[in-house]
This record gives C-alpha cells, structure tokens and sequence, in this order.
C-alpha cells in the first residue's frame, strides 16, 4: 500500500496501469494468482450492486424529501459513519494531498446531486444509462490497449439500446434529467480518477471519509433549502441512512478498494454493468418490467464487461 507521502505522485496513466499479477502477490500460483486478479473486480460488482438498489430505495423516499434533500441525508449519513469508523487522521498531509481529497468530495458531490436530480425526471436505468458513458469514456481515453477500445465499444452500444428500448427512449426524454445524467457521467468519470489517487495518498479509507465530509457540507446547503425541516423526521431520517450505506458507505469503500489494484480502464468499463444492475433494481424494487430489447442491452454490456476482466486477467499471466 502506498502511504500518504509518497516521495512522487505517478501519472494518472502509470498509476492506472497497475494490477495484482500472481508475481506482485509474491510468486502465488497460477490458480491463486487469477483469484487475486479477480479479487478487485468482485469488489467493484459487489459495489455496484449495492448502490443501483440504494438508488432504487431512494427514487421511493423522493417524495418525502426532494432530489435535494435525498442527496444530503444520504451524504451526511454516509460522512458520519465513516468519519466515526475510520476516524481519519488530519495532521501531516501535504498541501497536494488535501488538494486531492477536496476534489474527490466536490466530484462525489456533483455526482450524486445531478444524479438525484436526474431520476427525479427520468426512469432510473434510463438515468443510469446515460450517466455510464461518463465512465466509457475515460475508459477509451485512458486505456494503452486497443483491446479496451473495443469492449469499450460493445459496452456503448448496449448502453444505447438499453437507452432506446422499452419507453419512449432517448429522443423523447425530459431535456433537463438527460442533461443532469450526463453531468452525472462526467463527474463519475472525474470521481474515478480522483478516487484512485486519494487511496494512494492516505491509509485505508480515511480519505474517503473525508471526501464524504466535504460532499455533505456541499450538499447541506441545497438539501435545507429544498426540503427543511422534512429532514428532521424520524422515518425520513431512517429510510436516508439506509440510503447512505447503500448507495454511499458500502460501494465507495469497495470502489477505493478496488482502485487500488485495477487500471482505471478496466474500472470505468466494468461500470457498464450499471444499467444491468440498475435495470434488475427497478424491476425488483421499482416493479419497472424489462423489455426484450432491456434484456439484449443488458448481455452486451455484461460481454463488454466480461471481456475487459479476461483481458485484464490474461495481462496478469
């Protein structure tokens, strides 16, 4: 694990590019050596799992307390129960380090504000949907590997025609929540990067915590305008927290995690099986039935993704 002031912060490429191989984990075999591979990945889909039925809970308390409101309860919560579990260190941090920490907050801010404020006016897998090409596209630019660039392919494609099954589609879509799901996208996209560098610079997920911290003092101030005093009641209260461990602590402790053993690549196109999951979420939860063109978009995208963990398991040999 690399401490909180390594001498050098690596590119953002090179720092992506590094991977649990069966050598670094210390000459394992080749069984335990793919295992390892994997390790990371499992993390990342356990996250993702986690955080599309979080989103599906939240879409349900929407009602009681606003877009706004959601995103504050769900922040605030997330930073008090890391805060109190991790109980970050705040002493003998660079400049650069708190620089990086901050920026990771603003993203994870950004993210789940626009996000909210999406599925407030657009399905939730149709939301989901657009908001993943942020990831797909820092997946094409940041990867070395023209192999990336087609499964990244293969993903975009599922992702439109998850988009355009079903409903009504992308075209007839409310302008405002397709703008705030691709706004979500691009701080995703930012979230990524800024989520790998921030485990890098500081001990297990004391970074996170602080990150949240800076994401809830963000959102406060929009959530108390928008929903007051809403926020103070106790089932709204409950309902938010369970919120925050799904969709907050759990995912971005396993994100962190996960970043710091796979490329940021491979990452952003195992993002491609949120639609999926996003999708699975609302039929369950949501009772949002799937079409059969869902159902072809979504075993592109888990192709896509399929192909992205052999490749990247296949480099590790």
């Amino acid at each position: 694990m690399t401490t909180p002031h390594a001498a050098a912060e690596p590119t953002t490429a090179t720092a992506a590019a590094t991977v649990a191989t069966p050598e670094a984990a210390g000459g394992l075999g080749g069984g335990q050596g793919r295992r390892a591979a994997l390790a990371p990945v499992a993390l990342v889909v356990a996250g993702g799992i986690s955080v599309q039925f979080g989103s599906a809970v939240a879409v349900m308390l929407m009602p009681r307390a606003g877009a706004a409101g959601v995103v504050t309860l769900r922040l605030l919560a997330a930073a008090l129960v890391l805060l109190i579990l991790c109980r970050p260190k705040v002493r003998g941090y660079k400049r650069a380090d708190w620089g990086t920490v901050v920026a990771f907050g603003v993203a994870m801010a950004g993210m789940n504000g626009l996000f909210y404020q999406a599925v407030d006016r657009i399905p939730l897998g149709t939301a989901v949907t657009l908001e993943v090409l942020g990831p797909l596209a820092l997946s094409v630019l940041a990867s070395r590997r023209l192999v990336n660039f087609v499964w990244a392919g293969l993903a975009l494609a599922g992702v439109a025609l998850l988009g355009s099954g079903g409903g009504d589609g992308f075209g007839s879509l409310d302008a405002a929540g397709a703008a705030y799901a691709l706004g979500a996208g691009a701080c995703w996209a930012v979230y990524i990067l800024f989520s790998a560098r921030t485990g890098r610079r500081f001990p297990q997920a004391d970074g996170l915590a602080l990150a949240m911290a800076v994401a809830a003092v963000l959102s406060l101030p929009l959530g108390a305008v928008q929903s007051g005093s809403k926020l103070l009641v106790p089932s709204t209260i409950g309902l938010g927290a369970a919120v925050a461990i799904l969709s907050s602590v759990l995912p971005y402790t396993l994100e962190l995690l996960a970043l710091r053993r796979l490329p940021a690549s491979t990452f952003a196109v195992l993002m491609s099986l949120e639609p999926a999951i996003a999708a699975t979420a609302g039929f369950l939860v949501l009772h949002q039935a799937l079409s059969a063109t869902d159902a072809l978009a979504i075993a592109l995208v888990i192709g896509a993704s399929v192909g992205a963990v052999r490749s990247q398991v296949g480099r590790g040999r």
